[in-house]
């Protein structure tokens, strides 16, 4: 088997203008590429302008050829190759990264309280790294 048939689950922003809001691009990743999205987070200013942060999952070869379509239609494509890792051996459970995670990834655990990270769920906006006073939380590229 070919690198370019092997599966590939990557999380990707999209950041589109005004022109490109209404267009059905998660439709197009499905109908033409035969890629599965996971919309993650996605937001759009009342100007219309906006990003969507997608988990796609398909082949190399389709991931590949989606994003070049998306880059010569007016999109500005982010590939996420970098990861956030937490450190629980350094974290002191104060729970600050909690408050500024968008995505959930971090969380208090009930009724311990104690701090949770899901890996899968984080969108790496870096918040908690700079949020967090013990240095537990780190970015690997």
């Amino acid at each position: 088997m070919s690198i370019d048939n092997n599966m590939v689950d990557k999380k990707v922003i999209l950041r589109f203008t005004s022109e490109l809001v209404e267009q059905p691009i998660v439709y197009q990743l499905v109908k033409e590429f035969n890629l599965v999205p996971n919309i993650i987070r996605a937001e759009v200013s009342p100007e219309k302008k906006g990003y969507l942060l997608l988990g796609l999952s398909g082949t190399e070869a389709n991931y590949r050829r989606a994003l070049i379509c998306l880059q010569q239609q007016g999109l500005q494509v982010q590939s996420l190759v970098e990861q956030v890792s937490w450190d629980e051996h350094l974290c002191t459970q104060c729970g600050l990264c909690t408050g500024v995670c968008p995505s959930g990834a971090l969380y208090l655990e009930r009724p311990s309280l104690e701090v949770r990270f899901e890996g899968e769920k984080c969108v790496v906006c870096n918040m908690c790294i700079e949020a967090c006073p013990a240095h537990a939380m780190r970015l690997d590229v």
